[in-house]
C-alpha cells in the first residue's frame, strides 16, 4: 500500500537478537501485544498510543518490515497486567508473573536505563504501563524478496 513511509516507526527492544525474535513473532502473528512504561512516553514528550494508530515495525537493521494497527490500548499498574496480555506478547510467558520478571529484567538493564535517562525509574506494583494489542495490516517487501515473511 502506498504511503507507509509517513507512518511512525516502532522499535521493539534494541537492535539484536531480542528485537529479531520479537519482530519475527510479530510477522508470524504470534506476538499481538506489547507493553511499555508510561514514563517512556512522558520523557519522550509523546502522546500515549491510541486504538487505530499505525506503526511501521523496524527490524534490527532499521528497515520497516510490516505495518501494525493498535486494536486496544490500556494504561494500568504493573501489578494489574493480565495473563492474557502476557501470553499475547508471544514470548512464551505462561502467566503475568513470568511476563513481569522478564520485563523488569529488560527495564532494569543498563542499556534501557541509559536510554531512559535520569532520574532512574523504580519498578513496583504501582508502576504505570501501557498495554497495547495490535494486528499486522501489511507486510512490507524486503531486499531478499516479496512481502509476507
Amino acid at each position: 500500500m502506498p504511503g507507509w513511509g509517513a507512518i511512525p516507526a516502532g522499535e521493539y527492544a534494541f537492535p539484536g537478537p531480542l528485537r529479531d525474535r520479537l519482530v519475527g513473532a510479530i510477522l508470524l502473528a504470534a506476538k499481538t501485544s506489547t507493553t511499555s512504561l508510561v514514563v517512556e512516553w512522558e520523557r519522550d514528550g509523546e502522546r500515549l498510543p491510541e486504538p487505530g494508530d499505525l506503526e511501521a515495525v523496524l527490524d534490527s537493521t532499521g528497515r520497516p518490515v510490516c505495518v501494525i494497527r493498535n486494536t486496544e490500548v490500556q494504561v494500568c499498574r504493573m501489578a494489574d497486567v493480565t495473563a492474557a496480555h502476557a501470553r499475547a506478547e508471544g514470548e512464551g510467558f505462561a502467566d503475568a508473573t513470568a511476563w513481569r520478571a522478564a520485563h523488569e529484567e529488560f527495564w532494569n538493564s543498563p542499556e534501557f536505563v541509559a536510554s531512559l535517562g535520569d532520574p532512574p525509574v523504580a519498578l513496583d506494583d504501582d508502576t504505570e504501563v501501557v498495554c497495547v494489542a495490535f494486528e499486522v495490516v501489511d507486510h512490507l517487501p524486503t531486499p531478499d524478496g516479496p512481502a509476507g515473511a
